[in-house]
Parts: C-alpha cells; structure tokens; sequence
C-alpha cells in the first residue's frame, strides 16, 4: 500500500507547475477558468471578453474553483486533470478487484498511473483528462450494472451522474462513445436486451439532471452557442478538417501504443494468453469483451474523424491496462514464460526512451544552460540501472517484484524530470520565465507591450501570463514602448519606412524570440525621444 500511494501521488500530482502553461489549449483554458474565478459568471466561458463555446463547462468550473482555493497557479490550472487520472485508476482498479480479484487490481494501480498516457495528460490544462476519467468511472458502473442481475438505484444514480458529467465535460462524445461500445458488446454477446438496463428512468433523470441545465442556461444567454458549440465545434470538427487538425486514419494507432508504454510489451503476451484462455474471461458475455469494446471503439470513431489530436484517444487506455492488468495475473498464476521476456523489454523501454530525450536535448536546449542535460544523463544513467534489476527479477520469475522495480523507476525518472530537467527547459518550452523577467524588471503600464509575428501558442503563453490579449504592432502604433517578436520577423520591422521614426519617437525597447519562436528576454536601454 505505501508504494502505491507513492505511485499515485509522483505520477499523477508531482510536479504539476514544475513547466509553465504550454501551446495553444493550455493558457487559453486557464484563462476561461480564471475569469470564471474572477467575474463570477460561471455560465458563459469568455477567452478576454468574448464568450468561448469550443469546450462545455466542467474544466472550466474545476479550474475556476481550484484557482479560488490555491490561487491562480498552474498547480490549479492543472489539478482538475490530476484529480480525473486519479478517479480513472480507482475505478480501473475496483473493476479489477471485482472482476478479477486482489492481484489484478493491485497490478492495476501500478501500471495505469505509471503509464505515458496517464502521467502526460495528467499534467494538462485542459478537458482531456477530465472527460477520459469521467467516462472511465461510467465503464466501471456500467461493467458492474450488466453482471448484477438487479442493479440498486446507487448503480444506477452513479452511471447516471458518471455520463453526464463527461458530457460537462466533453460535449455528446461521451454518449456516443459510451453507448457505440454498450452495441457492440450486444451484437457480440447477442445479449440483445442489457443496453434497456441504462435507459431506466433514473438513470435518464440523473443523467439529465446533471448535464443538461447548463447547457440550457448557457443556450438561453448566448444565442449562438448551439450553432458554434453543437455544428461548428462537434459536427463539424469530426466530418471536415475545418480546424486544421488533419492527420491520417492509422494516426491513433501509434499513439495508443505510446501511450500504454512502459506496458506495451505485455500487450504481446496478452494475445496469446487470450487465444489460449478458454473460461470465464473469453466468453462472449464476459466483462473482457465489454472493455475491449469500449477501447477499441474509442479508437475506431476517432480514427474516422477528420479531426485528430492525441488527447481524443484518453479514454481508450484505462480499459486497455485493465486488460493488460488481469491477463499479467492469470499468465503469473500459470508462469507463462513468454512474460519473462515481456518484462524485460518493458525495462528496456526506459533507456530506450530517456536516450532518445538526451539526443534531442542536446539539439534544443543550447540555451537553456547544462541541467536539462545533465537531468538527462542522470536519468538514463539510472534509467539502464532499473533495466537491470527489472530483467534480474523477471529471470528469476519474481514477478511482483519486476512490476515493482518497473515502478519504481518510472518514479525515479519523473522525480528527475520534475526537479532538473523541466526547470531548465522552461524557457524554451513556455513563456512563463520571459513573462516574469519582464514584469518583474521592467513594470509596463497596460498600453506599453505589442506583439510581432509571434507563432500562435507562444502568442496564447503570453496573454494568460500578462492576463490581457497582448495587440499586435503596425505601423502607427506609437503607444507601445516594448515589442515581443520572432528573430526572423526582425528585418520585416526594420524596413518599414515608419518604424525608426516611431521608434525615436515613443522609445521601443526591442525584445527578440529565438528561432524557433521561444523569447529570449533583453533589455536595452530606450531611444530617446
């Protein structure tokens, strides 16, 4: 037990501000969250001013209230997310124990909050997570409503409340996910009448209860918001790349497999414990075929859209380990041979992976000083250690104890990352440190800060952390005493004919970004007037 809280506590809640707000969802959603927090208008989402409906509201609320408790932080901006990974992994882990017994679920909680997926998202600022646990908790109920032959009204308010908070959450991917998988189930279990058991008229008024007022509400203040939220920002995000989000159809696939790692070698051997089982857990009935439903028609409805972001494949992975969790149990229980192996290359896929990072550290952090670096070399350092005792458990078929040992130093490695490696790429990865240094040194009136070319989520960084939507410069605009701009966009700003006589004028203080858009802050002393 001691360890598993310590898993749950490293992968899911550590670190969450060690990174300021990244790209272009992460800011925008905390600044909703944040003007919920400060305006008291918990109905309409507004991005600076303007109402923003290309979200529900759940995320928002969440972040909001975690923002009134601990103030305005990313640790707030990202708990929401952290608090959803941690109700995925106990409602994986109480499936299991129910389903499955003690070993599956205690297998459970450690690999789904050591998984890349989980640990990723739990890190974000943004709805993904929210709506993948959300509908993780509603898999749950669901699995434990079908194998009861009479559900109790606990059951049902719970599935109920569970799916129309991810509609809060998400939008109507959440019914449509939760019950493309509930047909699929029924036209393979043929058990043609057990989707009736979730339109009991408690459920549908729980249900209703819970997801529909603000919607209501919102459609009654904001006469658009059923066109952009329902047509543009659903219909049309899956039927047509209106959102530039194009990718191919096998796109998913790929990502998936990332995501379950370090666990993906036992995905392997859970094939062929599949096709060798031949009781309870493959029957065509069994709660196995209603979580393998429920990931693989995640992947398929998100595959056909035109549409395609990593995030939108969250709610595939809980049930994929939980699978993954009950077949390493039922192949420790026979000391099937094939996980020895399996093992093995889930160890190696630490210095596998922490290689690949200090490779690309070494290209993008030439600026950022040697700790990135460092943190790097140290992680993979000790990234090979952990193989090592990972395959020496493993070949002595101690298998409680490699799970452990695969763990601990997914543990080892995010403390790492927490403490060396992601303080020192700060500045390249987010425009928080800039921000600082210029509000801390250079105190700038509302009015004194214009923008230049800057790449879009750079551009997003910015606004949260100066809590205004930053103007863009032209020509003429003789207010602004400070520009943030790309390197290259410099000799654009140079050859307008007006630019030195604005300059001479108001007194810039020029702010370059390095090349790939990143800022790098100076201060130069002003031109005077």
């Amino acid at each position: 037990m001691p360890l598993i809280l310590v898993v749950l506590y490293v992968c899911l809640f550590s670190g969450l501000g060690a990174l300021g707000l990244v790209g272009p969802d992460e800011p925008r959603y905390a600044a909703i969250a944040r003007a919920m927090a400060e305006t008291h208008d918990w109905v309409t989402p507004r991005l600076w001013g303007t109402p923003w409906f290309e979200k529900p509201v759940l995320y928002y609320w969440a972040a909001g209230i975690a923002m009134r408790i601990f103030g305005v932080s990313e640790f707030a901006a990202r708990l929401p997310s952290a608090l959803a990974a941690l109700l995925a992994v106990l409602s994986v882990a109480w499936t299991a124990l129910r389903t499955y017994g003690v070993r599956a679920a205690w297998f459970s909680l450690l690999m789904l909050p050591t998984s890349v997926a989980m640990i990723g998202f739990a890190r974000a600022a943004s709805p993904d997570m929210l709506f993948a646990g959300l509908l993780t908790a509603s898999m749950a109920v669901a699995i434990e409503i079908l194998q009861t032959p009479r559900p109790g009204p606990l059951l049902r308010v719970a599935f109920g409340f569970f799916l129309g908070a991810a509609v809060l959450a998400k939008g109507p991917a959440a019914v449509i996910l939760a019950g493309g998988a509930t047909l699929a189930w029924t036209a393979l279990s043929r058990q043609w009448t057990a989707p009736f058991r979730f339109l009991h008229p408690l459920i549908i008024a729980v249900f209703s209860a819970v997801a529909l007022p603000w919607y209501v509400l919102c459609a009654l203040r904001n006469r658009d918001f059923l066109r952009i939220f329902i047509w543009q920002h659903n219909f049309q995000r899956y039927l047509t790349p209106i959102f530039e989000h194009r990718q191919p159809f096998w796109f998913f696939g790929p990502v998936f497999l990332l995501g379950i790692l370090p666990w993906l070698p036992l995905l392997v051997t859970a094939f062929f414990d599949a096709a060798r089982n031949r009781n309870f857990e493959t029957r065509m009935d069994s709660p196995a075929l209603f979580m393998t439903c429920w990931s693989l028609f995640t992947l398929l409805f998100f595959s056909l859209s035109q549409s395609k972001l990593p995030g939108y494949i969250l709610p595939a992975i809980p049930p994929a380990v939980l699978l993954l969790a009950s077949s390493l149990s039922r192949q420790m229980e026979r000391n099937t041979k094939g996980i020895r192996l399996a093992m093995v290359c889930a160890g190696f896929v630490f210095p596998l992976l922490t290689g690949i990072a200090l490779a690309g550290i070494k290209k993008m952090s030439l600026g950022a000083g040697p700790a990135p670096i460092r943190g790097v070399q140290v992680a993979f350092a000790l990234a090979v250690i952990g193989w090592v005792v990972i395959a020496a458990y493993a070949f002595a078929c101690k298998w409680n104890h490699a799970g452990c040992a695969v763990a601990c130093t997914m543990l080892t490695l995010i403390f790492i990352a927490n403490r060396m490696v992601l303080p020192g790429l700060d500045a390249l990865l987010s425009a928080r440190p800039a921000a600082e240094r210029l509000l801390k040194n250079y105190p700038l009136a509302s009015n004194e800060i214009a923008v230049y070319h800057l790449p879009r989520a750079f551009g997003y960084e910015l606004n949260y952390y100066f809590g205004k939507e930053l103007p863009e410069w032209a020509s003429g605009n003789s207010t602004a005493t400070v520009i943030i701009y790309k390197t290259d966009a410099k000799p654009q700003i140079d050859e307008l004919d007006q630019f030195n006589g604005i300059r001479s004028q108001a007194g810039f203080n020029l702010v370059p970004a390095t090349p790939d858009g990143k800022i790098s802050v100076e201060f130069r002393p002003k031109v005077g007037k």
